[in-house]
């Protein structure tokens, strides 16, 4: 299979000497929506900035249907379309006339932009709102309106920074849905950034997790959470799991592997569900109060936690994701 995008050892320092990027190498296929699993500040931004064009790596190669992204960004971007996290949209225009305005910075003529801004907005479920100013649209409709924006010129490539950002649980789930058929029914290769577990899950064929400039893992959902193996037993205790504790967790016969973030303990083990009494006999046993126990089969938040032992703050990140969409929108009404 063709390959839409090519990362090789991609390293980004800006000045200051943050090293955004520490050598990152991946794929990504044509027709494929791949997703950049991680936390703010991972490094996903600066991957999809590069490879927009937007900002030049300090080394490593990144092509995009085999053209540099350095050497050449105007055929790059002829092929690319790219929804960012911040709002694009411009209030005081329509919904129609945001989208023509897009047809017109690519050069689309008329005729065909007149035909192709009508089926992108029938698409979205947008037709009904295009004569209304966009500082009259919720935040899903916004967001629907630039992924129609950025398809205009019919890019062989979306890149979506964190899409959903923002939005309500319901709304969310609505815009997966709208990925997903522009991916089917225009064949539109798709790369996505998000720090939403749900989200990498539901949409992306494979998924690279990156924390601190560094792809951790990379592979399709199924296969990162077998990597894991076995199940995982949770604990939540009143105790302050010290050095000698988790010693004797790991010693345990069937216990693969033992994380502690966040006051949770979590024991990689076979056979859970009969180890799991012993555990707690034995925690009993040392006067060691139990909050919470249960088994749950591996996450990609389980994933997550073994390669870098903290978790997605998914429920902080989204709180203050809320205030700063809602905060622009109220800014760009004023």
């Amino acid at each position: 299979m063709s390959k839409a995008v090519n990362i090789e050892n991609l390293r980004k320092i800006y000045p200051g000497g943050v090293e955004a990027l520490k050598g990152i190498t991946f794929d990504v296929d044509e027709g494929e929506v791949f997703g950049l699993l991680g936390p703010n500040g991972a490094g996903k931004t600066t991957t999809l900035n590069i490879i927009a064009t937007l900002i030049k790596p300090t080394s490593g190669k990144a092509e995009v249907f085999g053209i540099d992204v350095s050497s050449k960004p105007g055929l790059v971007r002829r092929n690319i379309g790219y929804v960012l996290q911040d709002i694009a949209t411009d209030d005081e225009l329509t919904g129609y006339e945001n989208i023509l305005l897009q047809a017109r910075l690519y050069h689309v003529p008329r005729e065909k932009a007149e035909k192709r801004i009508w089926e992108l907005l029938s698409m979205m479920e947008l037709e009904e709102a295009a004569r209304r100013k966009v500082e009259t649209y919720s935040g899903g409709m916004r967001r629907r309106l630039e992924l129609a924006a950025a398809l205009i010129h019919e890019p062989k490539l979306l890149l979506l920074d964190e899409p959903t950002l923002g939005l309500d649980p319901n709304v969310r789930r609505s815009i997966w849905g709208y990925i997903r058929r522009l991916n089917k029914e225009l064949g539109t290769t798709v790369i996505l950034t998000t720090h939403y577990i749900e989200e990498a899950e539901e949409l992306s064929s494979r998924v690279a997790i990156i924390d601190y400039g560094e792809i951790k893992a990379l592979g399709s959902p199924r296969e990162l959470k077998a990597k894991l193996g076995g199940e995982v037993i949770e604990l939540r205790l009143d105790y302050i799991v010290n050095d000698q504790l988790r010693n004797i967790f790991e010693s345990i016969d069937g216990v693969l592997g033992v994380t502690i973030s966040d006051g949770v303990v979590r024991l990689k083990a076979v056979n859970s569900s009969s180890l799991l009494p012993q555990i707690i006999s034995f925690l009993n046993a040392k006067n060691i109060k139990i909050l919470e126990a249960f088994i749950k089969t591996p996450s990609l938040e389980d994933v997550f936690v073994e390669l870098t032992g903290r978790k997605l703050r998914d429920e902080e990140g989204s709180r203050e994701e809320m205030f700063r969409f809602r905060r622009n929108i109220q800014l760009r009404r004023r």
